[in-house]
Order: structure tokens, then sequence, then C-alpha cells
């Protein structure tokens, strides 16, 4: 038999690409891996059932972003029902007490989150912090308050996780009768 050094350096060249795509698709395997939240008391799970995990997060996250861009056409539904005309007043007589606006107060539980969302004036500015002080008492941890400004309307919006000392009764019912007490003194 006689030897042909280019089969065999093929065969080399061969084995050292499928050897560093093995070693490529283990660190993609390992960056996903680590971008998807899994159980930590589990023992090591099987390439497949990672891939499942992914998927499902996947999934899990594009239902979440739907929720989310349905919450934010509301709010912007919201803010246009809220315009002010040419003259500065407003459309909707109902939100005024006076000069004032009065604030829309919208508090929600979500599994073991809460998402509060308040239209105020810039006259109903305590009303941030007051909110956030109440959610606290009532045994949430808040993870993420923004807001917006358009014109003189102020959008808040706040997340917030069950904290260790919830009391599960009645919680966001407490929080709204807390905050309408504030602002309407009911």
């Amino acid at each position: 038999m006689e030897y042909n050094p280019s089969s065999s350096s093929s065969r080399v060249d061969r084995r050292t690409i499928e050897k560093n795509r093995r070693i490529h698709m283990k660190d993609l395997y390992l960056k996903l891996h680590s971008l998807v939240p899994h159980d930590s008391s589990r023992e090591m799970v099987s390439l497949p059932d990672q891939l499942q995990e992914a998927a499902n997060y996947i999934k899990k996250l594009q239902i979440k972003l739907e929720k989310m861009k349905e919450e934010k056409d509301n709010l912007t539904r919201m803010i246009k029902n809220l315009e002010i005309d040419h003259d500065k007043k407003i459309k909707t007589s109902s939100l005024m007490v006076g000069q004032q606006r009065t604030p829309q107060i919208d508090v929600r539980e979500i599994g073991s989150s809460l998402e509060a969302i308040l239209v105020t004036g810039v006259d109903f500015q305590f009303l941030f912090s007051e909110t956030i002080r109440v959610i606290h008492e009532e045994g949430f941890d808040v993870v993420n308050a923004s807001f917006s400004i358009i014109n003189d309307i102020v959008v808040h919006t706040i997340h917030a996780q069950i904290g260790e000392s919830y009391a599960s009764e009645n919680g966001v019912s407490r929080i709204i009768e807390k905050l309408n007490n504030i602002v309407y003194g009911i």
C-alpha cells in the first residue's frame, strides 16, 4: 500500500474542524444555559432538557412581552383620553377638582407581583412617595418604579414583589383603600 500524505492530512483537518465545532457548540449551550433561569436544586440536566427549558422560557417571555405591549397600548389610550386641548384645559372635566387634576390609581396583583399605575398632575407629586410607602407597609418590596411626563400629566408605574412581611388577605384592596384615603380624604 502506498502512503498518501494528502489523505492523512485531510483526515486530521476534518478531525480538527469537528473538534472545534463541538467545542464551539458546547460553549453556545453553556451560554444559553446561563441565560435561562433554572432551579438550582436540580442535578445536572441533559442537553435536550436544557434546550426544552430554553424554548419554554422564550415562550413565557413572548407571552409576557405581549401582555406588556397590551398594557402599554392601554396606557397610551388612557393618556390620549387625557390630552390637553389648545387652551390647556382638560377635555374630560371629570378629572378636575377645582384647578387640580384628580389622580387616577390602578393597582393590580399579578401572581406574586403587584403593579400600580398612577396618572396625576404635577399638583400631586407627593402621591408617588405615599404610594411607595403604602405598598411597602402592606408587605411588598418595590423592584422598579418609573414615570413619564406628557404636558402636565405624570404617569407613574410601580412594580413590586411580595415580601416576607406580606399578609395575604386583601393586600391590594387595603393599598387601594389607603391611597384613596390619602387622595380623596375618604
